[in-house]
């Protein structure tokens, strides 16, 4: 199976949550200027809606992901003054 490398580092949205390693949910990431569905597997289940990152492909349109937080949320608009 050949991977889909430009998916790897993406983020996206779950629109059907995973099982965990008991099945495969949906993933809607935003790609080569369009919108692409794929199969997304994790290793704990996450709910619809969950914001994720893409780590690896598998191929055949099905990809690895992890639960992403932002970290710039958290500066939760905290700014720096730089002068």
């Amino acid at each position: 199976m050949v991977q889909d490398e430009a998916v790897i580092g993406c983020i996206g949205e779950l629109l059907i949550g995973t099982r965990g390693t008991a099945g495969p949910g949906e993933i809607l990431v935003r790609i080569r200027g369009g919108s692409e569905t794929f199969l997304a597997w994790s290793q704990v289940p996450l709910p619809v809606g969950a914001t994720v990152l893409v780590v690896e492909s598998r191929g055949c349109r099905e990809v690895d992901v992890i639960r992403w937080v932002d970290p710039l949320d958290a500066l939760d608009g905290d700014s720096v003054d730089a002068g």
